[in-house]
């Protein structure tokens, strides 16, 4: 099992409104510059909010929501204070509950 920290902000709010782009496209770089592997990945509609344990979360967060997923803690306190206005948190996968980590509800149009 492996833990996965989450920011997690409505879709809007996130790609809309925040220069994700920009943010993520910097922490790609500094990955590239220092031969990290990328551990993060974005997630369109997280499956994992349905998990019961993650009701709260997803109670605190206007739908349809997107999340910033990684298994490196710190990849996600850099994107809270670079972000804000987000919700940070970590869950274990898989479990019964979330047997896939990035997991998407998101349907293709």
């Amino acid at each position: 099992m492996q833990t996965y920290y989450y920011v997690l902000a409505s879709r809007k709010f996130l790609i809309e409104e925040e220069p994700l782009e920009e943010v993520l496209r910097e922490r790609t770089r500094n990955y590239r510059e220092n031969e990290k592997e990328i551990d993060f990945w974005l997630v369109e509609q997280p499956a994992f909010l349905e998990a019961p344990e993650m009701a709260a979360a997803k109670a605190k967060c206007p739908q349809p929501a997107v999340a910033i997923v990684s298994t490196d803690k710190q990849v996600v306190t850099w994107l809270k204070l670079r972000l804000e206005y987000v919700l940070t948190g970590e869950f274990q996968a898989p479990t019964a509950s979330i047997p896939d980590a990035l997991a998407s509800l998101a349907t293709a149009s």
